[in-house]
C-alpha cells in the first residue's frame, strides 16, 4: 500500500552566499524581481505575474564553484538558465550589473557568467534547431566540451561583445579561472 503523494508546489530555488542581501539585490537587478521577503540572512524574489522565485540564504562557510570542473574541484551543485531575446544584450545588462563571463563558452548560441559570489548562470536564444537532438549522455557531453574547447573557445571579450566579422583566432589551451 502507497502513500497518496501530497500537493507538491515548488516555491524557490535557494542559493547560498555569504551575504543573502548583496546576492539578492544582484538578481533583483538582473532580473526585475520583486523583493517579498527581506529578513536577516534570507531573501527572497519573485517574477512579475507569479510562479517559482530565488531564494538566498547567507552561509558563512559558502564556497563558490569551479566551471568547469576538474576532479577534486568545489562541483557546481546546479545552475539557472535564463532565456534571452538578445544575447548580446542580454550580457550586456548582465555584466553592467555586475556579473563575469566564464573564460570558457561551451557554445555560441549560450553565455555562461559567473553570479557576484561565483554561482554560474547561462543566458541562451532559445531557437529551434532543424534535426534530431543529440543523445545526451555524460559521454556525450564530455567528448563535445573536449572538441569545444579544442576548436572554438571564445574570450571574454568575445562572450560579451563577439565581433562577426573579427578573424577567428587558434584554439588555445587554458586553465579554468578559479573563483575566490
Amino acid at each position: 500500500m502507497s502513500t497518496p503523494r501530497p500537493s507538491l508546489t515548488l516555491s524557490s530555488t535557494v542559493l547560498d552566499a555569504p551575504d543573502a542581501a548583496e546576492l539578492a539585490d544582484f538578481y533583483r537587478r538582473l532580473l526585475g524581481w520583486e523583493t517579498v521577503q527581506d529578513e536577516p540572512g534570507w531573501v527572497k524574489l519573485l517574477p512579475p505575474g507569479g510562479g517559482s522565485g530565488l531564494g538566498f540564504q547567507t552561509e558563512k562557510a559558502y564556497m563558490p564553484p569551479a566551471w568547469p570542473a576538474s576532479p577534486g574541484d568545489q562541483l557546481m551543485m546546479l545552475h539557472l538558465d535564463f532565456e534571452v531575446t538578445d544575447l548580446e544584450t542580454a550580457v550586456a545588462h548582465a555584466v553592467a550589473e555586475g556579473a563575469t563571463p566564464a573564460e570558457f563558452q561551451p557554445q555560441h548560441d549560450v553565455r555562461v557568467l559567473f553570479d557576484p559570489v561565483g554561482h554560474p548562470f547561462c543566458l541562451f536564444v532559445n531557437e529551434e534547431a532543424p534535426g534530431e537532438p543529440p543523445a545526451i549522455s555524460p559521454e556525450w557531453v564530455a567528448e563535445q566540451t573536449r572538441e569545444i574547447a579544442e576548436q572554438d573557445r571564445l574570450t571574454i571579450q568575445d562572450a560579451v561583445a563577439p565581433d562577426p566579422s573579427a578573424p577567428t583566432a587558434p584554439p588555445r589551451q587554458a586553465e579554468p579561472d578559479t573563483l575566490t
